[in-house]
C-alpha cells in the first residue's frame, strides 16, 4: 500500500531540517512517510551536496566581531560565502558569530591543518615519537601513538577540527557542512584574529 504523503507533513519536515520542499517531499516518499529516516535521508544528501558545493569560489561574507567578558578576550572573525544574498541571512549570520564565540572559548591558533606551518608538524610529531619511545612502548606501535596524539594536537590548535562549543558531539567542519547542506553555498572560514588583554606582554 502507498503511504499518502500530506503537506503538513512535508512541512513539518521543512520545519525540522531546513531543506527544499521537493527535497523533503521526495524523502518522505523514499522512506514510506516515516519522518525520522526522511531526516537521515535528508542528513546525508545535505552533506553530499555540500561537499559538491565546497570547491565554489567564496568572495562575499562577513567580518564579525566578538568581544567577551567584558572586554578581556576579543575576536575578529571573516567567513566567506558565495553571494551577498546569504551574508544577509539570519542563518548565515549566526553562524559567523557562533565561529567567533568558538575562536574566544577554544583559542586556536590555524583555519585548518593545511595553514600548520610543516616545521610546527615535524616538531610535534618529533617530540610525540620521543615521548612514546620514552615511555616504553615497542618502535612499531610509536607510529600509530604518533598519529593519535597528532589528531589531538590538530583538535586542539585548528578551528575545523575543533568540538564545536554549542554541541562537542560535531566538529566545527561539520557545523559548516551542514550550514552548507541547508543554506545552499559553499561557506569558508578566511581569517581570524584572537586578542586576550595582557597576553605576550
Amino acid at each position: 500500500m502507498h503511504m499518502e504523503i500530506t503537506a503538513s507533513m512535508v512541512k513539518e519536515l521543512r520545519e525540522r531540517t531546513g531543506a527544499g520542499m521537493m527535497d523533503c517531499k521526495k524523502a518522505l516518499l523514499e522512506t514510506g512517510g516515516d519522518s525520522e529516516k526522511a531526516i537521515i535521508v535528508l542528513r546525508e544528501k545535505g552533506l553530499a551536496a555540500a561537499a559538491k558545493r565546497s570547491g565554489r569560489e567564496t568572495s562575499e561574507g562577513l567580518i564579525d566581531a566578538y568581544i567577551h567578558m567584558g572586554g578581556r578576550i576579543g575576536v575578529l572573525i571573516e567567513v566567506n560565502c558565495e553571494t551577498d544574498f546569504v551574508a544577509k541571512n539570519a542563518q548565515f549570520q549566526a553562524l559567523v558569530h557562533d565561529l567567533a564565540m568558538q575562536v574566544a572559548a577554544s583559542r586556536p591558533l590555524y583555519v585548518s591543518r593545511e595553514q600548520v606551518p610543516e616545521d610546527v608538524v615535524q616538531r610535534e610529531r618529533e617530540i610525540y615519537r620521543t615521548q612514546a619511545i620514552n615511555e616504553g612502548k615497542p618502535e612499531k606501535f610509536a607510529d600509530k601513538i604518533v598519529e593519535g596524539r597528532m589528531a589531538k594536537f590538530y583538535q586542539e590548535t585548528c578551528l575545523l577540527d575543533q568540538p564545536f562549543i554549542r554541541d562537542p558531539e560535531k566538529s566545527v567542519a561539520d557545523l559548516i557542512g551542514e550550514n552548507i547542506g541547508t543554506i545552499g553555498e559553499n561557506i569558508s572560514v578566511r581569517r581570524f584574529v584572537r586578542f586576550e588583554r595582557g597576553e605576550n606582554l
